[in-house]
């Protein structure tokens, strides 16, 4: 028993045969993984230089939680994350457009009826006829800057593609002139002040036009509808006032005098251009009106019209020189009258009777008489 327990027992080594070699397929799933990574890095890559700069921006503040205009909104998700209602909470008041009124005693946005009363009425004062001629002279320069701004947009290849985002028309005010942003071709940064290249020569391109034009300017910024983050102390007023801020700067830079910026006004969303849709792109957007004379100034107005009128009046009244009648006039007295007259001296000599009275003197257009009256 002892001689087995002393005995070592034998090591017994198991050798394990790994067959397959390369032809596993394991290394077939890290390939496919690198090469769907590869496809995505340029993809990736391509959308990046097919992208413009405002959908790049557009891209980055939709996945950025920090960006101040988030929606407040308790629709959707609700949070930071929530999204953007698409119409505006509770009851709707009213989204129509107004239009600022003209001071008391000015004809304001009534200019047309005006025209026809003093073009049809025969009474109409000297004064009204030398305002109404006026009225049509502003308008007439308005007719060329618009046209004059349509032929720089045709000329200009890179201007030609902004074609869509200008809007020019008249108003009560005068002649306004809007640059709207259009659905993905915003004209600022969303949510910022801060102009892209393709705004800023557009609004110096106006600047240049405008500029040999003796009207006020007033500057004004609409916003859409849709609210900044609960909380944030920067709201739409401000978003609208410093674009309509950095919109008079490159105006003054085109060359337009400081003198000529009659206000800068930031209108938020209360004026929008669409009022059915108050979130559309459309409601984004700079107003440059060039004001009536009458507006702005009417009491210089009404002096340039009542100086024109008194001008006006002193040329048609100047008196004329008068010449003077020529040495013989024809008689205008009735040959039967005159005979008759003769008749009655017939007791004279013959010779005296057969004498033809002279004729009285003319003077100017009127006939002096001998001093006696006779009927007949």
């Amino acid at each position: 028993m002892a001689d087995e327990d002393t005995k070592e027992q034998p090591i017994i080594i198991k050798k394990i045969k790994k067959g397959g070699g390369h032809h596993g397929g394991a290394w077939k799933v890290a390939y496919a993984d690198f090469v769907t990574a590869m496809m995505a890095f340029f993809l990736l890559l391509w959308l990046l230089n097919v992208t413009t700069d405002e959908q790049l921006n557009a891209i980055s503040n939709f996945f950025d939680p920090t960006h101040p205009k988030v929606s407040d909104s308790k629709s959707g998700a609700g949070g930071v994350l929530g999204g953007l209602t698409m119409s505006p909470d509770g009851a709707m008041t009213s989204n129509k457009e107004r239009i600022a009124q003209p001071p008391p005693g000015s004809t304001g946005g009534n200019s047309a009826m005006n025209a026809a009363r003093a073009s049809t009425n025969p009474k109409a004062t000297p004064v009204e006829k030398a305002k109404e001629a006026m009225r049509k002279g502003e308008e007439e320069r308005f007719k060329k800057a618009q046209d004059a701004l349509k032929i720089a947009m045709q000329e200009n290849p890179a201007l030609a593609a902004l074609a869509k985002n200008l809007l020019v028309d008249m108003t009560p005010e005068g002649l306004r002139i809007q640059i709207v942003d259009q659905k993905g071709e915003p004209m600022f940064a969303s949510g910022s002040a801060r102009m892209y290249e393709k705004t800023r020569n557009l609004i110096t391109e106006v600047g240049k036009i405008i500029t040999d034009l003796p009207n006020r300017i007033s500057v004004r910024g609409h916003t859409d509808s849709v609210p900044y983050g609960r909380g944030s102390d920067y709201t739409n007023w401000e978003l609208s006032t410093d674009r309509a801020h950095s919109s008079r700067r490159v105006l003054l830079e085109s060359g337009l005098p400081v003198e000529r910026i009659n206000n800068v006004i930031g209108k938020a969303a209360t004026e929008p251009l669409l009022p059915d849709d108050p979130t559309a792109a459309q409601n984004r957007r700079i107003s440059i009106i060039l004001l009536k004379e009458e507006l702005t100034d009417p009491e210089g107005f009404e002096d340039r019209a009542e100086k024109a009128a008194k001008d006006y009046v002193e040329e048609q009244t100047t008196p004329e020189e008068d010449t003077p009648p020529p040495d013989h006039l024809p008689s205008t007295e009735d040959p039967e009258e005159h005979e008759g007259h003769t008749q009655g001296q017939g007791n004279g000599s013959g010779s005296e009777g057969n004498i033809r009275a002279p004729a009285p003197p003319r003077i100017g257009t009127f006939k002096k008489t001998p001093g006696e009256i006779e009927f007949p």
